[in-house]
């Protein structure tokens, strides 16, 4: 079905390589950009909930419970704050189809600083609410980023 959560894959290892060409994206629909800023929003949340609970991250699958690293603390926290710092102007880049240094920053921090960032940090109430909204007809229609930045604000 479209637009619910199916299953979450846990593979044995990570990719060997991710090569992303921003001048490419910046001709993806805005929206999937906005998105992807929701998602990466919930990275350092999620990550810090993670660490004052103590609580596994997503490098290991399912069943195992070691906590996030020092590393992927900061990292999630750079990730937030190049959303904060560079958002607007990337979004307003995105708009114009123009790739820019704060485009490119918010790029990497939807891609490699939110995919380490969860990965290593954990994740948290965010998607738990995505996966929730994911069940509801009515939220088909939505990213999964705009679903997970409702969660941040629920979370919030």
């Amino acid at each position: 079905p479209q637009g619910e959560v199916a299953r979450y894959l846990d593979l044995p290892r990570n990719p060997d390589i991710v090569l992303l060409d921003t001048d490419i994206i910046v001709k993806a629909p805005v929206r999937l950009f906005i998105a992807g800023m929701g998602d990466a929003l919930s990275t350092y949340f999620e990550a810090q909930s993670c660490r004052t609970k103590v609580a596994a991250n997503s490098t290991c699958g399912a069943g195992h419970d070691h906590p996030g690293t020092m590393l992927a603390y900061v990292i999630a926290e750079t990730c937030y704050k190049t959303l904060l710092e560079y958002g607007e102007a990337a979004l307003v880049s995105a708009k114009a189809g123009a790739v820019t240094p704060a485009f490119e920053h918010v790029v990497e921090a939807n891609t490699l600083l939110s995919g380490v960032g969860f990965e290593s940090g954990g994740l948290g109430c965010a998607h738990a609410v995505h996966n929730g909204l994911s069940e509801l007809p009515e939220c088909h229609s939505f990213f999964h980023g705009e679903k997970v930045a409702i969660g941040v604000l629920t979370g919030l």
